[in-house]
């Protein structure tokens, strides 16, 4: 491995992934011979409509598609380094490490919150999930200091999801995926499924929280929109192969595929 490779945290090389078949399901190819690199301090965004293989990337890099329930997609080419830690070789103690290292926030995330959970135990969490005997104290102060970062009242730590509107329960899952001060963020279409009113406070959010804390990001999204508010880098997606890399600017400025220029003229008409 090269000191370069070791110095940004996220490194595809010729990335190619596929689901095998489960059940009654056929295997298919979700991604085709990707390479990019996310730099220290980086947002890249991935951009691309649904079944382009974005969400696939985001779990690979997030060190937790052979952890999390359901098909597990699986690398047949290339590699992808995260962290230093290459996915495709990733051991299940080397799986820990990395997802310490890598904060998650999952596609509905905060649709998916326990409802049987206050929010202080929601947040809190993953620091318990890694040490249970972790200071009751320590922890209280973590939490109230992320609420605080996301914009919620310290009201909330004793309330349920149930009891927050979807921009509230997303800001909660946003601090559970920060609160064990992760190097990277993977967000997953982290403004599906709420109100369209708020949908930009959620990303506007998300850059400040990136100035704030430190930490490398790959923010996934459909809508070039979303990501022109967040990022200044972009890879955009199609059938599961990279056909736009670079900035913003450039990729939309002077598109090379047709599915970009696409994208690039819906932009023009959103101004």
């Amino acid at each position: 491995m090269t000191a370069q490779t070791y110095r940004d945290p996220i490194v595809l090389d010729d990335l190619s992934a596929e689901y095998p078949p489960h059940g009654a399901s056929a295997g298919c190819v979700a991604l085709r011979g990707i390479s990019l690199r996310v730099r220290p301090d980086e947002v890249l965004g991935i951009l691309g409509e649904s079944g382009s293989g974005k969400s696939t990337l985001a779990r690979i890099v997030s060190g937790r598609a052979g952890a999390d329930r359901g098909a597990a997609p699986r690398i047949t080419g290339g590699d992808a380094t995260v962290m230093g830690h290459s996915i495709r070789r990733l051991r299940s103690r080397d799986r820990s490490v990395l997802t310490f290292s890598v904060g998650y926030l999952r596609q509905d995330a905060g649709a998916r919150l326990d409802r049987a959970l206050t929010v202080s135990d929601l947040v809190s969490a993953p620091i318990y999930e890694r040490d249970k005997r972790f200071s009751r104290r320590e922890a209280g102060l973590r939490v109230a200091s992320l609420l605080d970062s996301v914009q919620l009242p310290l009201g909330v730590l004793d309330k349920y999801p149930y009891e927050l509107s979807s921009g509230q329960r997303q800001r909660v899952a946003i601090a559970q995926a920060l609160v064990l001060g992760p190097s990277v963020l993977v967000a997953d279409e982290p403004t599906a499924g709420i109100d369209v009113t708020v949908r930009d406070s959620v990303v506007d959010l998300l850059a400040r929280l990136h100035g704030e804390h430190d930490f490398a990001a790959v923010i996934v999204s459909h809508d070039a929109r979303v990501l022109r508010h967040a990022t200044a880098t972009v890879a955009v997606l199609q059938s599961g192969s990279l056909v736009g890399y670079g900035t913003m600017e450039d990729v939309f400025t002077a598109p090379t595929h047709p599915y970009v220029a696409q994208l690039a003229e819906a932009l023009r008409l959103s101004e």
